[in-house]
């Protein structure tokens, strides 16, 4: 056979593989059934290839090619156009044909003449004669539709993202382009997007059919939940009451349905005919490697039309499209749309590099829909270096499925790396050092504020893995089964439910994950992921980091963390496999310097310092302070800026970094200037000034020392210092070298104020003065003198100089993990002035009011000769206790707290009698001398 007989022969079988009839001219017979498809029908400009009829009327044409004129295919359009012009012999009407074909063996190209600047597009195989009767019985094609019916987008209830988003899309589609991305960071709300998107395509667009294509099961249920609860801002009924969707979990596609749920890998088997097990859907396919072996490839399955589906939403459009599952979308001819909040050059490449919206997750932090984050790093040793085994050790051997132990020698040296473990090896003292550094990290350094675990997420290896881990979280925190729990597709309890229970409710604290929750998946009140794992992939480590960004309110974050106080402001990122150094992430950390107090950022960028990190780096603080501040610390901040709201001093700096705005205004300067120039021809000069430009005009409110001030004191208010720390076993944990800086100079500058201000404040007198006039020290005294030292520009608290002190002479600290009581200040002093001695120690107040009670106790009962009794010594503890936390005692405090709960003065006159006051004197110089 000629390659032309060849050709004709492969097209035959398609056409009636798509359900036409092909008759040649000699054996016509229109009546034969819907769509008819007659060979060599004479027309006035000679015989065209394949004349389409559907119910008797002529509609369309095919021009046939050998397979070797495929690389020319378009070459062919003109000739295919002049076949539907033609005058066909026996037709009346004398308007051109509608559809138009060109095709080879293997390649089919399509053209619909009522679509606006018809465009020919390749398709994976005829359509069926029914979609095209459809299509002429619509007054409008598809694409008219969308380029001319969509109306103006209802803006209510829709972030600026998701309106640039919608109207993107749209415009995209308008113009027929094929293939369109949106970028949005995650907790932007893609999926409210996307529905939104879905809603209007199906009311105004006149769309048949939408595919949402999901990366897991969990994740398709997910999206159905949000397509349920989704409503219309021009219609109060529900989405699911006015379109049918169907989660597919069949090979059946409801033909009623306008919106499919499903899984690439499910959407792959009903075409290939491949049968699928649901638990391939469970796991995400950014951990299944790619190989080479293609499967079974996909070939037309005429249950399933290539028109079937309009639009493909790909949710997350991962690696995984561009291999083997590349072929469902390859099959329907659809527009394809793309959602991700981690594009690479893969994905740009694959949309034909059409970005219809961009919304960082840079953006997200400024604009408050998503929070920063900081990273905190833990190393042991084994995780660093790994270990060795000696042959002949007598260990537990353990079957990975099973996990079923034997106890017996080692046969030979085992070396094992950090990589290995918990495959080949498991070492429990490393799963037990990382979760007890984790613990005394977020109760005493991240958050030490906390009654409570925050909700933690810690991201493991395998489920082995997960199983070891939860069982060291228990034993490390001593808590039951409840507080840690497994979140993966093979825990044993219904993953779901789970899952429902770490979002909404107070236990778990803690879930261990391998896959299920790497992706998409939101906890909203997760403020702490633990990574055990390492990751390859860049756009899934971002994922995995995602669901720690949302956002969340102060009310719905207390509802399961009790002792949260106000909004989510960040979560931090615990690194305990050095995964934030081993790739180079899409996203960074914003706080590029942690160490640096923010009154130094400010100060620099007024002096002038407008480098990146320093830049990022106060926006940062500034977007997470506005989250953390009243309404009335907000309003002065905007007062002394000239009345700009604190969050929009941070945006402003992060949106003047922005590299296509600098580059903008550079070529705006340029323009300006008389100057021709592209994105290409700019000069680095040319660009460093445009950013020098934007970054000074975002810098120049903190110019005022009056706003550099009110922030500052504001964020001593509310922020604390997180310091990064390198653990091994825990022997170390510690601040920063600018840290100790800061320390040093708070300690210095209380000092000198001591020695400056000893004649002026009556606390400090009396501290200057001889030991027996210190019977003088009250309570007031001390409050004054508190007053004085924290206020601006000292801004010295007591928290502020013990945690000080703390960082400096450590070894002489006591209690520096306490809360600080007002009276605390008097040791402080003491501490400061050298009264302690060379050795002394700074210890909180009460309990050096403690030491000397028993020694003044113990030599009181020695000079009596007879020891106070059990009642006398209980109410001198409560006379203790009140010193301890005021200072001194005297008669009217007895009408305060416990004291007057025990009977007040008139008891205790009845159990000292005269004795009452002298021992109150006593008291009042031995406990506070």
């Amino acid at each position: 056979m000629t390659p032309e007989i060849k050709a004709r022969e492969r097209i035959d079988q398609k056409l009636q593989q798509a359900g036409w009839i092909i008759q040649d001219m000699a054996a016509l017979n229109l009546g034969a059934g819907v769509g008819v498809i007659v060979r060599e029908y004479p027309t006035d400009t000679g015989p065209a290839d394949y004349v389409m009829f559907v119910n008797r009327q002529a509609v369309g044409v095919i021009e046939a090619k050998r397979d070797s004129a495929a690389e020319n295919i378009t070459a062919v359009e003109q000739q295919t156009e002049r076949y539907a012009s033609a005058t066909l012999k026996w037709r009346t009407e004398q308007t051109p044909l509608r559809f138009l074909f060109e095709a080879t063996g293997q390649i089919i190209r399509f053209t619909d003449n009522a679509d606006p600047a018809p465009r020919s597009r390749e398709i994976f195989h005829f359509f069926p004669p029914q979609t095209l009767a459809e299509w002429l019985a619509q007054p409008n094609t598809l694409r008219r539709r969308l380029a001319e019916a969509m109306p103006a987008l209802p803006e209510r209830n829709l972030r600026d993202c998701q309106i640039s988003a919608v109207t993107g899309l749209e415009q995209s589609l308008a113009l027929n382009k094929p293939r369109a991305l949106i970028h949005m960071a995650t907790g932007a709300g893609k999926t409210f997007t996307a529905i939104t998107s879905v809603y209007r395509l199906l009311k105004f667009g006149g769309a048949k059919r939408i595919l949402f294509l999901v990366d897991t099961r969990n994740l398709g249920k997910q999206a159905h939940q949000e397509f349920m609860a989704y409503t219309p801002p021009d219609d109060g009924r529900k989405f699911t009451e006015l379109y049918n969707v169907q989660r597919l979990a069949s090979p059946h596609i409801d033909p009623h349905a306008q919106v499919c749920i499903s899984t690439i890998q499910r959407m792959y088997s009903i075409l290939s005919g491949e049968q699928i097990d649901d638990s391939a859907e469970d796991i995400s396919l950014n951990e299944i490697e790619q190989t080479t072996k293609q499967a079974k490839h996909v070939r037309y399955n005429p249950a399933v039309a290539v028109d079937t589906f309009d639009l493909i939403i790909i949710d997350e459009c991962h690696r995984s499209i561009y291999n083997l599952w590349k072929q469902v979308l390859d099959y329907f001819d659809a527009f394809l749309i793309g959602l991700t909040a981690t594009p690479d050059n893969r994905t740009f490449g694959f949309f034909n590099e059409n970005i219809v919206a961009e919304y960082t997750y840079e953006q997200s932090v400024a604009d408050g829909v998503n929070v920063g984050y900081d990273v905190f790093e833990i190393e042991t040793t084994i995780t660093q270096q790994g270990s060795e085994l000696k042959a002949k050790e007598w260990v537990d051997h353990r079957d990975r499925a099973t996990r079923k132990k034997r106890w017996a020698e080692t046969e030979a040296d085992t070396i094992y790396t950090g990589k290995e473990l918990d495959r080949s090896v498991v070492n429990p003292s490393q799963i037990r050092q990382v979760i007890q550094a984790m613990k005394n990290a977020v109760e005493t350094q991240i958050f030490p504020a906390r009654k409570e675990t925050p909700k933690t997420l810690i991201f493991a290896k395998t489920d082995s893995h997960a199983d070891d881990i939860i069982n060291m979280v228990r034993e490390v925190y001593g808590q039951g089964n409840a507080f840690c729990k497994k979140v993966t597709y093979r825990a044993e309890e219904d993953a779901d439910s789970i899952l429902s229970s770490f979002r909404n409710d107070y236990y778990p604290r803690i879930a261990v994950t391998v896959d299920m929750i790497a992706t998409g998946t939101d906890v909203k009140p997760l403020e702490v992921l633990l990574f055990m794992r390492d990751v390859r992939s860049k756009g899934y480590y971002e994922q995995m980091k995602g669901r720690g960004v949302r956002s969340l309110d102060g009310e719905s974050l207390k509802r399961v963390s009790n002792s949260a106080e106000g909004a989510k402001t960040r979560f931090v990122l615990i690194d305990a496999v050095g995964v934030e150094k081993s790739l180079k992430t899409e996203s960074r950390p914003l706080e590029k310097k942690p160490g640096v107090a923010l009154k130094d950022l400010l100060q620099g960028v007024a002096l002038g310092h407008r480098d990146d990190d320093t830049v990022l780096s106060l926006a940062n603080r500034l977007v997470r302070l506005a989250k953390q501040l009243d309404d009335k610390a907000q309003a002065r901040i905007e007062k002394a800026s000239g009345g700009i709201p604190i969050a929009e001093l941070g945006k402003s700096l992060i949106v003047a970094l922005n590299p296509d705005a600098i580059v903008q205004t550079a070529l705006n300067t340029a323009h300006a200037q008389g100057i021709t120039r592209s994105e290409e021809t700019l000069l680095p000069e040319e660009i460093e000034a445009a950013r020098a430009t934007r970054v000074a005009a975002a810098c120049a409110p903190f110019d005022k020392p009056e706003l550099r001030e009110v922030i500052d004191t504001a964020r001593r208010e509310r922020d604390q210092l997180i310091d990064h720390i390198n653990l091994d076993q825990v022997t170390f944990a510690g601040f920063s070298q600018q840290a100790e800086t800061q320390a040093h100079s708070v300690i210095q500058t209380f000092t000198e104020y001591l020695k400056q201000h000893k004649d002026e404040i009556a606390a400090l007198s009396f501290f200057y003065q001889q030991p027996y006039q210190r019977r003088q020290l009250t309570y007031d005294m001390i409050e004054e003198l508190h007053e004085h030292l924290a206020k601006p520009p000292l801004m010295l608290t007591t928290e502020r100089l013990w945690s000080a002190y703390a960082r400096v002479q450590a070894a002489q600290v006591k209690g520096a993990d306490r809360k600080r009581q007002l009276t605390d200040l008097v040791s402080l002093v003491r501490f400061a002035l050298g009264l302690e001695g060379a050795q002394g120690e700074l210890k909180p107040f009460a309990d050096e009011v403690d030491k000397r009670f028993q020694a003044w106790i113990f030599r009181h009962n020695a000079q009596r000769g007879s020891a106070f009794t059990p009642e006398q010594t209980d109410w001198l503890r409560l006379m203790k206790d009140h010193i301890a936390s005021s200072c001194s005692i005297s008669r009217d405090d007895f009408d305060y707290a416990e004291l007057a709960d025990k009977g007040g003065l008139q008891k205790a006159w009845g159990v000292f009698g005269q004795e009452l006051d002298g021992l109150m004197d006593e008291l009042n110089v031995e406990l506070v001398a």
